[in-house]
C-alpha cells in the first residue's frame, strides 16, 4: 500500500488547499467590493467637506454633502461638460491614461506628468446662488505626490480652505501640510491679483502681514523647504492658465 506521505499526495493536497484559498479570497474580494467603494466615496466626501470648512461633527456626511453638486469640467474649454459620468469617472486613473489625458510637457510645474482631460469639481449652491467651488489639486512634494482640494468662496478668488488627503511626506516636517494651524493660514487669502493674474504663493519663511502682497502669501513649512516648494508649484499650476483659471474665468462670467 502506498504511503500517505507520498510526494504525489502531498502535491495534490497542496494544490487543493491553494484552490480553496483562492476561491475564498476571490469571493471575499467580490463581496467586499461594494463596501470598499462606499468607504472610498465617504472618505472623498469627508475630505471635500473638510477642505471647504463645511464638515460638522455629529451630522451625517451624506446629509452635509447633499448641498454639493459634482460637475465635470472640460479642461480644454474651461466649461462644464457631460462627456463623462461623474458617478463613475476616476480622474486619477484618467490622468495616467494617454487617451484620457494630456502630456503637460514644459507646462508641468506641479510635476504630475499628465493632466486628465476632464476634472471633477464640486459646486456648493446657496439661497442666493453660487456659494463655494471646490477644486481637486495634486503635485509632487519631496517624497510623494500630494492629493487634495482647495475651496474658493463665491467670488472665485478668496480661499475658503485647503486640505490634502493622500501623501507620503515626512511626519513632523513636510507632513505638517496636515497641521490645522498651517491649513488655517490659507483661509481668506486671495488667489488672483487685481488684474486676475495668479498670485497665491507659499513663501520661504513667514509672511509679513504689513505688506500689501501678504494677502496672496502663505508661510512656508519650517524645515520642509522642498515640500513647501511642491505645494507652491501645485497651487500655481492648478490656479493658473494650465489648470482651473480658464474655468474660473468662465464661471465668473456666467459662461461655464
Amino acid at each position: 500500500m502506498a504511503s500517505n506521505d507520498s510526494t504525489s499526495k502531498t502535491i495534490i493536497v497542496a494544490l487543493a488547499l491553494c484552490i480553496v484559498c483562492s476561491v475564498i479570497v476571490s469571493t471575499a474580494a467580490v463581496m467586499l467590493r461594494p463596501a470598499q467603494q462606499a468607504n472610498k466615496d465617504l472618505d472623498r466626501k469627508t475630505n471635500i467637506l473638510a477642505a471647504a470648512g463645511m464638515l460638522q461633527e455629529g451630522v451625517s456626511v451624506e446629509e452635509q454633502f447633499s448641498s454639493i453638486s459634482t460637475r465635470a469640467v472640460d479642461m480644454a474649454t474651461g466649461k462644464f461638460t457631460d462627456a463623462v459620468d461623474v458617478a463613475t469617472y476616476d480622474q486619477r486613473k484618467a490622468g495616467k491614461n494617454p487617451a484620457m489625458s494630456d502630456d503637460l510637457g514644459d507646462a508641468d510645474l506641479a510635476k504630475i506628468g499628465r493632466r486628465a482631460k476632464y476634472m471633477l469639481v464640486y459646486v456648493v449652491e446657496g439661497d442666493s446662488g453660487l456659494d463655494k467651488v471646490i477644486l481637486p489639486i495634486k503635485g509632487y512634494g519631496l517624497w510623494s505626490t500630494l492629493y487634495g482640494f482647495v475651496a474658493l468662496e463665491s467670488d472665485l478668488n478668496t480661499v475658503a480652505g485647503l486640505g490634502f488627503y493622500d501623501h507620503a511626506e515626512t511626519p513632523g516636517l513636510g507632513g505638517e501640510v496636515d497641521n490645522p494651524i498651517w491649513k488655517a493660514k490659507w483661509i481668506g487669502k486671495k488667489s488672483y491679483d487685481a488684474e486676475n493674474k495668479q498670485a497665491l504663493t507659499v513663501i520661504k519663511g513667514s509672511v509679513d502681514s504689513s505688506r500689501p502682497e501678504a494677502v496672496h502669501q502663505i508661510d512656508g513649512l519650517s524645515g520642509a523647504t522642498l515640500t513647501s516648494k511642491g505645494v507652491d508649484n501645485l497651487i500655481k499650476f492648478w490656479m493658473g492658465k494650465d489648470g482651473f483659471a480658464p474655468f474660473l474665468a468662465n464661471l465668473r462670467a456666467g459662461e461655464a
